[in-house]
């Protein structure tokens, strides 16, 4: 099975190349963080920092602050605990 991990500096899932965290790896993270909701939420603020310095180094574009935060962090509180 291929594990849902980012493609950096692109942050796109090296298993379905959708944007990274996809559904799968952030289904992957609240199994692996189980009951350490607070260090997941913390781990993604620091990859969620990189990405953003990545993203807005080689895209066109710089990404929207608020689009990446939802897609980095905005997911955490809303999924049920384990």
């Amino acid at each position: 099975m291929q594990r849902h991990a980012p493609l950096k500096p692109l942050w796109i899932c090296t298993a379905d190349a959708l944007p990274w965290p996809c559904g799968q790896a952030r289904l992957d993270m609240v199994a692996d963080y189980a009951g350490e909701r607070v260090n997941l939420a913390v781990d993604l603020a620091g990859l969620f920092v990189e990405a953003m310095a990545d993203l807005t180094r080689t895209c066109p574009e710089p990404p929207d602050p608020i689009t990446t935060y939802q897609r980095f962090l905005g997911w955490v509180k809303t999924t049920h605990r384990a």
